[in-house]
């Protein structure tokens, strides 16, 4: 029997038939003896896991030489799965196929240049005052820095102020954006993928789908149905239930930044909205910056405060609605959500750390039904009580 192959089922013995003693059927052949002990065993498992672990390689490899065309592809899925009920609900409604795709998508598109409009809007508006109050902040701050315990010297004061002051009267920002037109193009085309694969997986999601299962039969056919729906439903969800999370939190932090009195309030809380969708570090990263921001604009009582807001809006979030909107949808523990999204950051950057948890939640989601509704896969059955 290969490495890979399935064992035979046994044949029927006859009565005449005289079975060898188990020392010499052990000790037969070299070969079979050699892989037949204890230590064969762990060789033929790790072989077998060594060839999984480096065609996984081979797709990661190829998936990261790719990512013009599987991140758009990638991205595409999650907001088709987050979007599909709208489609669904109008096509039930009567509304052709192809006007309700065309509906949804163009509302998604509007959303996302509103956005983007309001951001850049509200920054090139606001960028002189921030300046502005900036450097007063920092003058305020080095008072404040100079009555310390330990010592910092004028010198080393001023030249921080003085970069600072180069920094913000200088072009440096806007050299720094022209540096990024490099990826202009590819962002660009990459948008454009992203939106006519969009279109086609409303349109024409269960379609394709239902192509791809075509070689199933059986069993296998209603598998690949249950991984397809559980998988789209997760993927779904957690873009919705995020999205509401991550909304109020920008409301909310929003107009605690406002009644502080911290400029770019739209951008920030913009800002807040978008880091919501990265689990564990993105409303630590958002409360960084926004106290950042209010500290060199408006002194540091004032970060102070908006510190307090900021974790009083993540306590209220994650221990009230959190749990009722997003329920059961997430069930990764958090040192797997930790390891995606680590794992997502190194192989793609922030996409990655955006896309990694919702995609591994799907596969554990697909693990769940592999054998059933309620039946998970083999290996992630319970088997005994677990008791810790």
């Amino acid at each position: 029997m290969g490495l890979f192959g399935r064992r035979r089922p046994p044949t029927t013995r006859t009565s005449t038939e005289v079975r060898p003693p188990a020392h010499e059927v052990r000790t037969e052949g070299g070969a079979s003896r050699l892989w037949s002990d204890g230590v064969g065993r762990v060789a033929t498992r790790s072989l077998q896991v060594l060839a999984i672990l480096t065609v996984v390689s081979v797709f990661v490899f190829v998936g990261t030489r790719l990512t013009l065309v599987v991140i758009p592809v990638l991205v595409a899925l999650v907001l088709a799965a987050a979007i599909s009920p709208l489609v669904s609900f109008q096509r039930r409604r009567g509304v052709p196929s192809i006007v309700a795709t065309w509906t949804s998508l163009l509302t998604l598109v509007v959303l996302l240049a509103a956005v983007v409009w309001l951001v850049v809007r509200a920054v090139v508006d606001q960028w002189d005052e921030l300046r502005d109050q900036a450097l007063e902040g920092f003058d305020s701050l080095q008072s404040y820095v100079q009555n310390l315990p330990f010592d910092i010297s004028e010198e080393q004061l001023e030249s921080v102020r003085d970069s600072a002051v180069d920094f913000l009267q200088s072009s440096a920002v806007g050299t720094g954006a022209i540096a990024g037109v490099s990826q202009t193009a590819d962002f660009v085309a990459g948008f454009f993928i992203m939106i006519v694969v969009l279109f086609f997986f409303l349109k024409d999601g269960p379609a394709m789908w239902e192509f791809l299962l075509r070689p199933f039969e059986g069993a296998g056919y209603e598998r690949g149905h249950r991984v397809g729906a559980a998988t789209i439903s997760t993927l779904g969800n957690y873009v919705r239930g995020t999205a509401i999370v991550a909304a109020v939190d920008a409301i909310g932090i929003g107009i605690g930044l406002a009644i502080v009195g911290v400029p770019l309030v739209i951008p920030l809380a913009v800002l807040v909205f978008l880091l919501a969708f990265i689990p564990l570090v993105g409303a630590t990263l958002a409360g960084i910056l926004a106290a950042l921001v209010a500290l060199v604009a408006v002194g540091p009582v004032e970060a102070l405060i908006v510190v307090a807001i900021v974790v009083g809006v993540n306590q209220l979030e994650g221990n009230f609605l959190q749990p009722i909107v997003m329920g059961r949808t997430l069930r990764l523990h958090p040192l797997v959500i930790l390891f995606a999204l680590t794992t997502g950051t190194v192989l793609v950057g922030i996409t990655g750390a955006v896309l990694a948890v919702p995609i591994a939640a799907s596969i554990w989601r697909a693990i769940q039904v592999w054998d059933g509704p309620d039946q998970p896969a083999r290996f992630a059955r319970k088997k005994r009580s677990e008791t810790v």
